[in-house]
């Protein structure tokens, strides 16, 4: 059997309006009724985000001072993944069709993400993806879960995942981070990483993923070419 363990945020759900909106909300919470800011254009703040600048350089170069830019930071960090802002999330283009190809071929799909557990549900309810994910092919956080940081966390949820799952003749995993590189790497799982995210070719390769694509289609097409 072979098996699929694909990361949401990203591979499957463009969070990069999300993002941006929290980025607009909290520059506007932030600086001073007084004070003039400039708002970056979302093309750039993305590619930021991307190449990891840091927020409170972002903040910087959007006209806040340096006490500003911190209390900028952790509106953000306390922000971006609350549900008002979820809502924002939209599947990448053409993700449906590659999740529906993935079932055609007979592949075990298992998500494997950061969310807690009303997050993900909200986004399957709302995307109507619940579908192509079986409850047991769901691997994310208790609602009540304290995360000490996804390099950390998500490689105990992968462990947990291949304790549980039957098992598989070969396993791949697909994301867009460090954390999903690091997860599979750690336990011997063959790993591609996507440009889709909310990470650039420079800092996917820094963790050195099997191969690198530009999104979940071109991953699974790779996966399916090799099996």
């Amino acid at each position: 059997m072979l098996r699929l363990i694909t990361d949401f945020d990203g591979p499957i759900m463009d969070v990069s309006d999300r993002y941006y909106r929290v980025y607009e909300h909290c520059l506007t919470e932030t600086q001073r009724s007084d004070q003039k800011v400039r708002v970056l254009p979302k093309a750039e703040f993305w590619q930021m985000k991307r190449a990891r600048v840091p927020e409170t350089e972002i903040g910087i170069l959007s006209g806040l001072d340096s006490a500003q830019s911190r209390e900028f930071a952790e509106k953000r960090r306390q922000t971006v993944h609350t549900l008002p802002y979820l809502m924002y999330d939209r599947p990448v283009s053409g993700t449906v069709e590659t999740l529906e190809k993935i079932q055609r071929a007979g592949v075990d799909l298992v998500v494997m993400t950061m969310r807690r557990v009303r997050e993900l549900d909200e986004a399957f309810n709302r995307c109507n993806l619940g579908e192509f994910f079986p409850e047991n092919r769901r691997y994310c956080l208790p609602n009540d879960y304290v995360k000490t940081g996804d390099v950390k966390d998500k490689p105990l949820l992968m462990a947990k995942a291949l304790t549980e799952l039957p098992s598989a003749s070969e396993i791949w995993m697909v994301g867009d981070t460090e954390a999903d590189i690091i997860a599979a790497k750690t336990h011997g799982v063959k790993v591609i990483g996507v440009l889709c995210g909310i990470r650039d070719r420079t800092q996917l390769g820094k963790y050195q993923p099997d191969l690198i694509a530009n999104n979940l289609d071109e991953a699974v097409e790779i996966i399916l070419d090799s099996h």
